[in-house]
């Protein structure tokens, strides 16, 4: 019975989850289906990234990972069939899985799309429940298509690094305001050093110490700490930090000509100082 995961930036107002479930379950009614998100923002990699790398970390080893992100950010000509230690994704070739797994899949297998088939998302989502009908039943991932495709490359997107500082991006802001940065503490800890270091952001904002949950901190009062995900947040107890301290997410889709948006990157980064 396989275990499947789904992903999308599909949202709820529509038909088309619901659709999408009975897709899969219409190809084997024995698929245990678990919605991770559908929630993403449309185009924004680095958000999309985050959510999934967190997430599927916590699935056992066979699972597969089906994810409806970006299904038309470039024309289609075929899905992609990946394995990588030990679990299986499912994703169009648009770069995102080389952001999500931060190295060269183990195994890539293209998956054919039918000449004359309507490129919708039903549709790919039937060619993904098949391909993992077929692996159940005992085929190989090779068996299924192109094992020698090459793949859209994304670079998962690092913090800037400079001797005594570092500077991170808004990557995520979740249900509660809290800010995600892409720094993890593995990357913190390495450019650290041992050193003494301040948060700074918007306004002259500064935190000096990582706190380890958030009543750390006084309500009101703002935190950094590193989240189960191992990411950087910026939080404020029992507060609204994006909204209060006026940080926003990372922006993927920005025009750099345009003054608005180029005046608004300020507000999604995060510099650390060390000394």
């Amino acid at each position: 019975m396989a275990l499947v995961t789904l992903t999308s930036d599909i949202g709820h107002q529509d038909y088309l989850v619901g659709a999408v479930r009975g897709q899969l379950l219409g190809i084997d009614p024995g698929f245990q289906l678990v919605d991770i998100t559908h929630a993403l923002s449309p185009f924004n990699y680095p958000q999309a990234a985050y959510v999934c790398r967190g997430a599927f970390r916590q699935f056992p080893l066979g699972t597969y990972h089906l994810l409806l992100v970006n299904l038309f950010d470039v024309r289609p000509d075929h899905l992609l069939l990946i394995r990588h230690h030990g679990q299986y994704f499912l994703v169009a070739d648009n770069g995102l899985i080389t952001m999500i797994l931060e190295e060269v899949p183990e195994l890539v297998v293209g998956l054919p799309i039918s000449k004359g088939a309507h490129k919708d998302t039903l549709y790919f989502a039937q060619v993904f429940g098949k391909a993992i009908r077929d692996i159940e039943n005992g085929k190989r991932p090779e068996e299924l298509g192109d094992a020698g495709v090459e793949i859209n490359v994304k670079n998962p997107l690092r913090p800037q690094l400079g001797n005594n500082w570092m500077e991170g991006q808004v990557i995520f802001i979740d249900h509660f305001e809290n800010v995600v940065v892409n720094i993890s503490r593995e990357e913190f800890e390495e450019q650290r050093k041992g050193r003494s270091f301040k948060i700074v952001f918007k306004r002259d904002e500064v935190i000096d110490k990582i706190s380890e949950t958030y009543a750390d901190a006084g309500e009101g009062e703002k935190l950094a700490l590193f989240n189960a995900a191992g990411y950087l947040e910026i939080a404020i107890n029992k507060g609204n930090a994006a909204g209060l301290l006026g940080l926003q997410g990372f922006a993927e889709k920005s025009n750099p000509g345009n003054t608005y948006l180029a005046n608004r990157l300020f507000y999604q980064t995060v510099r650390i100082y060390f000394e």
